[in-house]
This record gives structure tokens, C-alpha cells and sequence, in this order.
């Protein structure tokens, strides 16, 4: 059962602890929310799941239940301490003191373990987590590009836009076009803000990737190319590739791609079509 207010400032203050906005903690306090977060990982008895920012636990007790495994992954050290102390000891739990990423694009090595473990077990990764805000664009995109295969998760809603934004869109960026590269995205609700304590300013959204890779090993380089293509938004796409260092007559010559437009006019496909030629 998913935690109160009360019960969650009770936890913390015994640990000597309170949100932490430097790591974007929002806790959940709606029983159904937890319960919808952990039905939308799809979770099986051979999964394991890892959950960033567990907070005070009240998922992960949800994920225990249904898991074969839960890694649970906490940068705060007061939490990670009463985490320490719930459940260590219990069956399939195992926690990992630190931060999730080591820099803006890579996972930690703690995690990366986790991930290589269970691949070479032939058993499934799965992120289920209420994530914090600061870091969830970058390690969305890391871990589809370790091989988690399904992803369930809240978010800002502005974030959850920004992955489901399609080419014209104001929302439509980098991260559009990565994750849609990578996966299948789901929206699956908005959530109030007062399913979460302290009571964020704006609205969440839990959503759902199930990764099917298109980029395979050169999804670092693509990443890069559709960075440099945004840097120029307002530019032409033409411009914007010149600026970006990359050969435009020879691109858009192979494409057949209009450089009079602007890069964030095109699809994610149509963007990846660009940067295969540049690879030819």
C-alpha cells in the first residue's frame, strides 16, 4: 500500500531527512498511482526491474511483489540508509548507493552490471520508477541504449510531450527523436499534482517505451548529429548542417531533402535517412 503524506514526512524525519530539490525528490502518495506505475511495467516473476529513485519505497514494495528482482538505485544517502534498513534481506532486493549516471551519457557502472547480468541470463530489464526529474531525459535515453526493453515511468508532463512530440511541433527536439528511434512511446495518463508530495507545479505523466532499435551501434553517433541539427533550429537545414560541420550539399543531394526547410520540420526517420548518407 502506497505511503502517506504523513507516513512519508514520519520516515524521513527519522532519518534526519526532507525532499531534496537538488534531486528532484517528489514523492508518490496515491495508492493508485503506484499501483497503475507498477501494472504499467508489465512485470514478471523472471524480470528484473530497476527503479531510480525509490525514495522512501513505497513502489518498490509494490515492485518486490511482483519481480524476481529489484534494484533499487538512491543518491541520497539518509534514504538510502532507511532503504538499507527495510528491506535488505529480502528476497530479490538489492540496492545501489550513488547516482544513476556517470555524466550526461552514460549509465553508472552499478547499473551497467545490473544490465549486462541479466542480458547474459537471458532475463528481461525493466525500468519501473517515479523518476526524478533532473536526470530523467538523459537516462530515458541510456537505458534504451543498454538494451532495457521496457521503460514505465512518471515524468513532467512537459518531458512526456517532448518524447511523444512528432516533426512541427513546439515540443519536437532531440529527445523526440532519439527516443522515437529507439522505441515505441506510450502516454498513458496525466497526473495530477497532487498525487505527489511535495506537490510539484506542474503536471506528470506516466508513460511507457517498449524499445525496438533502430540505431544499433551507432546510436551515440546519430545522437550527436541530431544535436548539432538542433543547436540551428531557426536556421535552415541547409545552414544548420554547414554550421553543424557536416557536408549539406552532399546530404541533402543524397536525401533528395529540401535544405530550404527547417531540420525540425522532418521526421525522425527522414533525419536518420539524413545521417546514413553522411555514414555512406
Amino acid at each position: 500500500m502506497a505511503q502517506s503524506k504523513h507516513e512519508i514526512e514520519a520516515l524521513l524525519a527519522e532519518a534526519g531527512s526532507r525532499p531534496r530539490q537538488q534531486f528532484g525528490q517528489n514523492f508518490m502518495i496515491d495508492q493508485n498511482l503506484v499501483r497503475l506505475v507498477a501494472e504499467a511495467g508489465e512485470i514478471s516473476g523472471d524480470d528484473v526491474v530497476i527503479e531510480v529513485g525509490p525514495g522512501t519505497g513505497t513502489l518498490t514494495e509494490e515492485l518486490l511483489a511482483r519481480a524476481g528482482r529489484v534494484v533499487a538505485v538512491e543518491i541520497d544517502r539518509d534514504l538510502a540508509a532507511m532503504l538499507r534498513g527495510r528491506f535488505e534481506g529480502r528476497d530479490g532486493f538489492r540496492l545501489i548507493e550513488g547516482d544513476a549516471l556517470a555524466g550526461k551519457h552514460a549509465l553508472s557502472d552499478g547499473i551497467m552490471g545490473v544490465i549486462r547480468e541479466a542480458q547474459g541470463a537471458g532475463r528481461r530489464v525493466k525500468l519501473v520508477a517515479n523518476l526524478p526529474y533532473n536526470i530523467a531525459s538523459p537516462l530515458v535515453i541510456e537505458m534504451l541504449i543498454a538494451g532495457v526493453e521496457l521503460l514505465a515511468f512518471t515524468v513532467q508532463k512537459e518531458v512526456a510531450m517532448r518524447i511523444r512530440a512528432g516533426a512541427g511541433a513546439d515540443d519536437y527536439g532531440p529527445l523526440s527523436v532519439m527516443v522515437q528511434m529507439l522505441a515505441g512511446v506510450e502516454v498513458l495518463r496525466t497526473l495530477p499534482a497532487q498525487a505527489f508530495w511535495p506537490a510539484p507545479k506542474i503536471e506528470s505523466s506516466l508513460v511507457r517505451l517498449r524499445r525496438h532499435d533502430r540505431l544499433g551501434p551507432r546510436a551515440r553517433d546519430f545522437g550527436r548529429f541530431v544535436h548539432a541539427l538542433f543547436s540551428f533550429r531557426r536556421k535552415t537545414l541547409r545552414k544548420a548542417l554547414t554550421q553543424g560541420g557536416y557536408d549539406a550539399v552532399r546530404l541533402l543531394s543524397a536525401t533528395g531533402i529540401d535544405g530550404a526547410r527547417r531540420g525540425e520540420e522532418f521526421s525522425p526517420e527522414q533525419i536518420y535517412g539524413l545521417f546514413e548518407a553522411g555514414e555512406a
